[in-house]
Protein backbone atom coordinates (compact mmCIF):
# COMPACT_ATOMS: atom_id res chain seq x y z
CA UNK A 1 0.00 0.00 0.00
CA UNK A 2 2.64 2.41 0.59
CA UNK A 3 4.55 1.85 -2.49
CA UNK A 4 1.36 2.31 -4.00
CA UNK A 5 1.13 5.65 -2.77
CA UNK A 6 4.77 6.23 -3.07
CA UNK A 7 4.47 5.54 -6.93
CA UNK A 8 1.28 7.62 -7.64
CA UNK A 9 3.45 10.37 -6.20
CA UNK A 10 6.23 9.75 -8.29
CA UNK A 11 4.23 9.76 -11.59
CA UNK A 12 2.06 13.26 -10.56
CA UNK A 13 5.38 14.94 -9.35
CA UNK A 14 7.28 13.82 -12.57
CA UNK A 15 3.74 15.09 -14.54
CA UNK A 16 3.90 18.57 -12.83
CA UNK A 17 7.61 18.91 -13.06
CA UNK A 18 7.83 18.27 -17.08
CA UNK A 19 4.84 20.45 -17.82
CA UNK A 20 5.01 23.21 -15.20
CA UNK A 21 7.87 23.74 -13.05
CA UNK A 22 10.71 23.03 -15.62
CA UNK A 23 9.58 25.29 -18.29
CA UNK A 24 9.12 27.89 -15.78
CA UNK A 25 12.44 27.20 -14.67
CA UNK A 26 14.02 27.45 -17.81
CA UNK A 27 11.94 30.85 -19.24
CA UNK A 28 13.30 32.17 -15.73
CA UNK A 29 16.76 31.43 -16.69
CA UNK A 30 17.54 29.35 -13.72
CA UNK A 31 17.82 26.10 -14.92
CA UNK A 32 21.25 25.66 -12.40
CA UNK A 33 18.41 24.59 -9.99
CA UNK A 34 16.93 21.89 -11.37
CA UNK A 35 16.85 19.02 -9.16
CA UNK A 36 16.47 21.09 -5.90
CA UNK A 37 13.14 22.51 -8.14
CA UNK A 38 12.04 18.66 -8.89
CA UNK A 39 12.47 17.65 -4.93
CA UNK A 40 9.91 20.88 -4.19
CA UNK A 41 7.77 19.94 -6.74
CA UNK A 42 7.08 16.58 -4.71
CA UNK A 43 6.74 18.90 -1.10
CA UNK A 44 4.19 21.18 -3.29
CA UNK A 45 2.29 18.23 -4.64
CA UNK A 46 2.30 17.02 -0.83
CA UNK A 47 0.93 20.31 0.80
CA UNK A 48 -1.76 20.78 -1.84
CA UNK A 49 -3.39 17.33 -1.56
CA UNK A 50 -2.86 18.34 2.38
CA UNK A 51 -4.89 21.81 2.46
CA UNK A 52 -7.87 19.93 -0.15
CA UNK A 53 -8.30 16.97 2.64
CA UNK A 54 -7.88 19.26 5.07
CA UNK A 55 -10.18 21.39 4.43
CA UNK A 56 -13.21 18.89 2.73
CA UNK A 57 -13.18 16.89 5.87
CA UNK A 58 -12.16 19.18 9.01
CA UNK A 59 -14.04 22.26 7.37
CA UNK A 60 -17.61 20.54 7.90
CA UNK A 61 -16.75 19.46 11.10
CA UNK A 62 -16.11 22.27 12.57
CA UNK A 63 -19.68 24.16 11.38
CA UNK A 64 -21.57 21.06 12.37
CA UNK A 65 -19.73 20.21 15.85
CA UNK A 66 -18.13 23.23 16.95
CA UNK A 67 -16.60 23.93 20.81
CA UNK A 68 -16.77 27.56 20.62
CA UNK A 69 -18.13 30.47 18.60
CA UNK A 70 -15.42 32.26 17.28
CA UNK A 71 -14.65 35.41 18.82
CA UNK A 72 -12.13 36.91 16.34
CA UNK A 73 -13.72 36.33 12.31
CA UNK A 74 -9.88 36.86 11.23
CA UNK A 75 -8.90 34.03 13.31
CA UNK A 76 -8.92 31.40 10.78
CA UNK A 77 -7.54 33.50 7.84
CA UNK A 78 -4.32 34.43 10.03
CA UNK A 79 -4.18 30.94 10.61
CA UNK A 80 -4.58 29.79 7.06
CA UNK A 81 -1.65 32.06 5.72
CA UNK A 82 0.88 30.04 8.27
CA UNK A 83 -0.55 26.49 6.90
CA UNK A 84 -0.01 27.81 2.86
CA UNK A 85 3.55 28.35 3.73
CA UNK A 86 4.25 25.13 5.56
CA UNK A 87 1.81 22.68 2.95
CA UNK A 88 3.49 24.40 0.07
CA UNK A 89 7.03 23.33 1.17
CA UNK A 90 8.70 26.67 1.95
CA UNK A 91 10.10 26.14 5.17
CA UNK A 92 11.09 22.44 4.16
CA UNK A 93 12.57 23.80 0.97
CA UNK A 94 14.72 26.56 2.91
CA UNK A 95 15.53 23.28 5.01
CA UNK A 96 16.35 21.77 2.11
CA UNK A 97 18.77 24.44 0.50
CA UNK A 98 20.67 24.94 3.48
CA UNK A 99 20.82 21.67 5.60
CA UNK A 100 21.57 19.16 2.59
CA UNK A 101 24.78 20.47 1.66
CA UNK A 102 25.66 20.02 5.38
CA UNK A 103 24.54 16.45 5.47
CA UNK A 104 26.57 15.39 2.32
CA UNK A 105 29.58 16.87 3.20
CA UNK A 106 29.00 15.16 6.98
CA UNK A 107 28.18 11.79 4.95
CA UNK A 108 31.38 11.96 2.70
CA UNK A 109 33.46 12.62 5.58
CA UNK A 110 32.51 9.79 7.10
CA UNK A 111 32.64 7.68 4.39
CA UNK A 112 36.15 8.57 4.23
CA UNK A 113 36.88 7.31 7.19
CA UNK A 114 35.40 4.18 6.34
CA UNK A 115 32.23 4.71 8.88
CA UNK A 116 28.85 3.55 7.34
CA UNK A 117 25.47 5.39 8.27
CA UNK A 118 23.36 4.09 10.82
CA UNK A 119 19.95 2.19 9.41
CA UNK A 120 17.28 1.24 12.21
CA UNK A 121 15.82 -1.19 9.12
CA UNK A 122 19.23 -2.88 9.45
CA UNK A 123 18.45 -4.17 13.01
CA UNK A 124 16.40 -6.82 11.43
CA UNK A 125 16.43 -8.54 8.74
CA UNK A 126 14.14 -8.79 5.97
CA UNK A 127 12.18 -6.28 7.86
CA UNK A 128 8.29 -5.63 6.21
CA UNK A 129 8.33 -1.95 4.70
CA UNK A 130 4.83 -1.94 7.14
CA UNK A 131 6.99 -2.63 10.25
CA UNK A 132 9.61 -0.18 9.29
CA UNK A 133 7.11 3.06 8.68
CA UNK A 134 5.54 2.19 11.70
CA UNK A 135 9.39 2.08 13.57
CA UNK A 136 10.10 5.10 11.83
CA UNK A 137 6.82 7.03 13.21
CA UNK A 138 7.07 6.10 16.88
CA UNK A 139 11.25 6.50 16.76
CA UNK A 140 10.21 10.07 15.24
CA UNK A 141 7.14 11.02 17.78
CA UNK A 142 9.53 9.79 20.78
CA UNK A 143 11.81 12.91 19.37
CA UNK A 144 9.23 15.27 19.04
CA UNK A 145 7.45 14.54 22.43
CA UNK A 146 10.87 16.07 24.06
CA UNK A 147 11.09 18.67 21.06
CA UNK A 148 7.39 19.56 22.37
CA UNK A 149 8.19 19.65 26.19
CA UNK A 150 12.13 21.61 25.29
CA UNK A 151 9.75 24.09 24.08
CA UNK A 152 7.74 24.83 27.25
CA UNK A 153 11.00 24.10 29.08
CA UNK A 154 13.30 26.97 28.39
CA UNK A 155 11.95 30.36 28.75
CA UNK A 156 13.62 31.83 25.06
CA UNK A 157 11.69 29.32 23.52
CA UNK A 158 8.68 29.91 24.95
CA UNK A 159 8.69 33.23 23.84
CA UNK A 160 8.60 31.66 20.31
CA UNK A 161 6.52 28.74 20.95
CA UNK A 162 3.56 31.06 23.25
CA UNK A 163 2.53 32.39 19.57
CA UNK A 164 0.99 28.83 19.00
CA UNK A 165 -0.82 28.95 21.90
CA UNK A 166 -1.87 32.52 21.76
CA UNK A 167 -4.63 31.42 19.38
CA UNK A 168 -8.29 31.70 21.33
CA UNK A 169 -10.30 30.40 18.26
CA UNK A 170 -8.06 27.51 17.89
CA UNK A 171 -9.31 25.99 14.52
CA UNK A 172 -8.57 23.85 11.48
CA UNK A 173 -5.54 25.85 10.78
CA UNK A 174 -3.99 26.63 14.03
CA UNK A 175 -1.41 23.35 13.93
CA UNK A 176 0.77 26.01 11.52
CA UNK A 177 0.31 28.92 13.54
CA UNK A 178 4.25 28.92 14.79
CA UNK A 179 6.61 31.31 14.45
CA UNK A 180 9.35 30.87 11.52
CA UNK A 181 12.10 30.36 13.59
CA UNK A 182 10.39 27.87 16.17
CA UNK A 183 9.22 26.02 12.92
CA UNK A 184 13.11 26.03 10.99
CA UNK A 185 14.15 24.49 14.49
CA UNK A 186 11.83 21.75 14.47
CA UNK A 187 12.46 21.06 10.74
CA UNK A 188 16.13 20.78 11.44
CA UNK A 189 16.06 18.46 14.36
CA UNK A 190 13.87 16.51 13.15
CA UNK A 191 15.22 16.04 9.47
CA UNK A 192 18.59 15.08 11.18
CA UNK A 193 16.85 12.26 13.29
CA UNK A 194 15.28 10.97 10.02
CA UNK A 195 18.50 10.51 8.43
CA UNK A 196 20.29 9.87 11.41
CA UNK A 197 18.63 6.11 11.74
CA UNK A 198 18.25 5.72 8.03
CA UNK A 199 14.76 6.81 7.05
CA UNK A 200 14.33 7.02 3.32
CA UNK A 201 13.56 10.46 1.71
CA UNK A 202 10.36 8.65 0.03
CA UNK A 203 9.22 7.38 3.74
CA UNK A 204 9.82 10.50 5.18
CA UNK A 205 7.59 12.86 3.70
CA UNK A 206 4.41 9.91 3.79
CA UNK A 207 6.23 10.49 7.69
CA UNK A 208 5.84 14.02 7.97
CA UNK A 209 2.04 14.52 5.52
CA UNK A 210 0.96 11.59 8.04
CA UNK A 211 1.58 13.69 11.16
CA UNK A 212 0.73 16.99 9.69
CA UNK A 213 -2.99 15.49 8.80
CA UNK A 214 -3.37 14.06 12.50
CA UNK A 215 -2.14 17.38 13.93
CA UNK A 216 -4.67 19.79 11.81
CA UNK A 217 -7.30 17.19 13.39
CA UNK A 218 -6.17 18.34 17.00
CA UNK A 219 -6.02 22.05 16.28
CA UNK A 220 -9.58 21.62 14.70
CA UNK A 221 -12.69 23.08 16.80
CA UNK A 222 -14.50 19.72 16.68
CA UNK A 223 -16.16 18.61 19.63
CA UNK A 224 -14.88 15.49 19.30
CA UNK A 225 -12.81 12.66 21.40
CA UNK A 226 -11.82 9.38 20.88
CA UNK A 227 -12.95 7.47 23.91
CA UNK A 228 -11.25 6.14 27.33
CA UNK A 229 -9.55 3.52 24.85
CA UNK A 230 -8.81 5.58 21.75
CA UNK A 231 -8.05 8.93 24.05
CA UNK A 232 -5.26 6.77 25.19
CA UNK A 233 -3.74 5.66 21.63
CA UNK A 234 -3.89 8.72 19.42
CA UNK A 235 -4.05 12.04 20.26
CA UNK A 236 -7.75 13.48 19.96
CA UNK A 237 -8.79 17.23 19.71
CA UNK A 238 -10.16 16.86 23.52
CA UNK A 239 -6.86 15.95 24.42
CA UNK A 240 -4.54 18.29 22.73
CA UNK A 241 -7.41 21.09 23.79
CA UNK A 242 -6.13 20.62 26.86
CA UNK A 243 -2.49 21.10 26.50
CA UNK A 244 -3.92 24.59 24.70
CA UNK A 245 -5.78 25.28 27.98
CA UNK A 246 -5.07 28.54 29.90
CA UNK A 247 -3.25 28.04 33.33
CA UNK A 248 -3.36 24.12 32.68
CA UNK A 249 -2.09 23.29 29.26
CA UNK A 250 1.35 24.91 29.09
CA UNK A 251 1.74 26.24 32.66
CA UNK A 252 2.44 24.16 35.76
CA UNK A 253 -0.91 23.48 38.02
CA UNK A 254 -2.18 27.07 36.79
CA UNK A 255 0.90 29.31 38.77
CA UNK A 256 2.26 30.90 35.46
CA UNK A 257 5.48 28.66 35.60
CA UNK A 258 6.85 26.76 32.18
CA UNK A 259 5.49 23.18 32.49
CA UNK A 260 2.17 21.51 31.50
CA UNK A 261 0.73 18.46 30.21
CA UNK A 262 -0.62 16.61 27.02
CA UNK A 263 2.77 17.82 25.00
CA UNK A 264 2.21 14.48 22.92
CA UNK A 265 2.43 15.09 19.18
CA UNK A 266 0.78 11.77 17.91
CA UNK A 267 0.63 8.45 20.86
CA UNK A 268 -0.18 9.30 24.08
CA UNK A 269 1.83 6.77 25.43
CA UNK A 270 4.48 9.23 25.86
CA UNK A 271 2.64 11.40 28.27
CA UNK A 272 1.84 8.44 30.18
CA UNK A 273 4.95 7.01 30.57
CA UNK A 274 6.40 10.58 31.49
CA UNK A 275 3.28 11.32 33.82
CA UNK A 276 2.73 14.36 31.96
CA UNK A 277 -1.01 12.76 30.81
CA UNK A 278 -4.27 14.77 31.86
CA UNK A 279 -7.05 12.68 30.31
CA UNK A 280 -9.75 15.64 31.95
CA UNK A 281 -12.83 14.68 29.64
CA UNK A 282 -13.64 18.58 28.91
CA UNK A 283 -13.14 21.03 26.42
CA UNK A 284 -11.58 24.22 27.93
CA UNK A 285 -11.20 27.64 26.84
CA UNK A 286 -7.71 27.92 25.30
CA UNK A 287 -4.98 30.86 24.36
CA UNK A 288 -1.91 32.08 27.05
CA UNK A 289 -2.52 33.52 30.50
CA UNK A 290 -0.92 37.13 29.99
CA UNK A 291 -3.03 37.68 27.29
CA UNK A 292 -5.68 37.58 30.04
CA UNK A 293 -4.14 40.71 31.29
CA UNK A 294 -3.71 42.37 28.10
CA UNK A 295 -0.73 41.41 26.54
CA UNK A 296 -0.77 41.71 22.30
CA UNK A 297 0.58 38.49 20.62
CA UNK A 298 -0.17 40.17 17.34
CA UNK A 299 -2.97 39.60 14.96
CA UNK A 300 -1.17 39.93 11.48
CA UNK A 301 1.85 37.73 10.39
CA UNK A 302 4.07 40.09 10.51
CA UNK A 303 3.36 41.47 13.64
CA UNK A 304 2.80 38.03 15.32
CA UNK A 305 6.56 37.16 13.78
CA UNK A 306 7.90 40.45 15.13
CA UNK A 307 6.64 39.88 18.67
CA UNK A 308 7.75 36.45 18.65
CA UNK A 309 11.41 37.68 19.03
CA UNK A 310 10.83 39.95 21.57
CA UNK A 311 9.23 37.55 23.54
CA UNK A 312 12.50 35.56 22.71
CA UNK A 313 14.90 37.70 23.70
CA UNK A 314 12.84 39.05 26.92
CA UNK A 315 12.21 35.75 27.96
CA UNK A 316 15.95 35.05 27.71
CA UNK A 317 17.04 37.28 30.54
CA UNK A 318 14.46 34.77 32.96
CA UNK A 319 15.78 32.14 34.85
CA UNK A 320 14.25 29.05 33.45
CA UNK A 321 11.93 27.10 35.81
Amino acid sequence: MIQFFLDLLGQAQGWLFENAIQPAIYLTGMGDITEEAFEGTEWLLIGMAELLLIYLVLRPLEAAIPVHQFSDKRARWNDFTYTVLQRIGLIPLLLFFTLDPVMDAISGALHMEGVQPFNLENLVTNMHPLASFAIYLLVLDFADYWFHRAQHKFNWWWGLHSLHHSQQNMNLWSDDRNHLLDDLLRDVVMAVLALAIGVPPSQYVLLVSLSRIVQSLQHANVRIHFGPIGERLLVSPRYHRMHHAIGIGHESQGQGTLGGCNFAVLFPIWDIIFRTANFTPRFEATGVRDQLAGRDYGRGFWAQQWLGLKRMFEYTRKKSS
